[in-house]
Formats: C-alpha cells, structure tokens, sequence
C-alpha cells in the first residue's frame, strides 16, 4: 500500500511538470506564414547573462517552405504571432526584431548563429519541430539538440541541457556566421509594448 500511494505521488509530481500545451486556431497561423527569400537555413539563439555569460535560453530558427521560431519552453507572447506547443508562425524580420528585442536587456544579450542548409533538410526539421509537442520547464537545449541530432549534418553534436554547451558547438560548424544583440533595456516587457503593433 505505502508503494502504492509512492508510485501516485510521483505520477502527480510529473503531470505537474507537464508542458501546457498551445494551439492557434488555423485562420490566425495561415493570417501570418511567413516566407522568406534567400537561402534555407537554421539559426540558433542563445540568450547569454551579461554578467557572467551563462546561458539561459535557446531557441532556433528555420526558414524553410516558411519560417518559424522553435522556441521551446519560452516565455515570450505576442498577439500578432500565434503559437502552436513552441513553435512561433509570422517570423517576418519585423516579427523576429520584436523576438530579439523582448530577449535582449540589461541583463541578458543574444547570440544568433546561423548555418545554411538544404531545402530538404530545412523542411524535415521544421516539420519535426511542429510535430515535436510543448516543452517541459529547463528542457529548451535538450529538446532542441533532439531535433537538431536527427539532422543531417548535425548528428555529432552532443547532448546537453546547458544552452551555452550546445552554443559552443553550434559555433564551431564550417560556414556558420554569428551576430550578437544587446539593449540596455531594464525591463523585459517592454519589447512587447513598444512592438505592440510592429
């Protein structure tokens, strides 16, 4: 009986660690696909702590047939960009400015990587993302090395739950190109408000 009423506690304790899941209405995510012109590819974010450079957050981008931002277990929202369980529609650059701009504060700076793919190769990861299900709580890195290991050309690339590890090594990929963003901003909410209408 005591490992019974165990065995119970600890399945409430992990349908509290479930992810909530999000589902926009087709009308609001066929309103705002976004396609963008040049080359298919993928970008990592890391958002980094100013101080001491740790990671806190990733997140990817992939323009493929359109383009999404991955954004697993992720706090921001925004009306005019409907999400589907992590992954964000209407990644236009005025869009993807307001998603920077609400990470990048006083506090914390983002660091995007980006590597050019095939077509094929974008797609079958987009499609993985969409798929994928919301993300529990501390698990944006992990999940995100879980699409990416499925991916031709990025098979090596070891598992971690430490944004600045998958970071490093996403960094060392032949031709991938780095940007940086900073913004003195205190207040994380105020991207929103500021873009509320971008």
């Amino acid at each position: 009986m005591l490992r019974y009423g165990f065995l119970v506690l600890a399945l409430v304790g992990l349908m509290g660690c479930a992810a909530d899941p999000i589902w926009a209405p087709d009308e609001d995510v066929n309103r705002v696909r976004y396609i963008h012109p040049g080359p298919k590819s993928i970008t990592l974010y890391t958002m980094k702590n100013v101080g001491s450079g740790n990671g806190a957050h990733t997140s990817m981008l992939i323009n493929a047939s359109e383009r999404i931002m991955w954004d697993p277990s992720g706090t921001f929202k925004h009306p005019q960009m409907p999400e589907r369980n992590d992954v964000i529609f209407g990644m236009s650059p005025a869009a993807l400015n307001v998603y920077v701009d609400y990470h990048s504060r006083e506090s914390y700076y983002t660091v995007a990587r980006t590597i050019e793919v095939p077509a094929d190769v974008a797609e079958d990861l987009m499609r993985r993302a969409m798929a994928h299900g919301a993300v529990m709580n501390a698990y944006c890195t992990n999940s995100t090395y879980g699409l990416l290991k499925e991916t031709p050309g990025f098979e090596h690339l070891r598992a971690s739950f430490f944004p600045n590890k998958l970071d490093d090594q996403f960094a060392k990929l032949p031709g991938v190109v780095t940007e940086e963003f900073r913004d003195d901003d205190p207040d994380k909410e105020s991207a929103l408000k500021r873009h509320a209408n971008f």
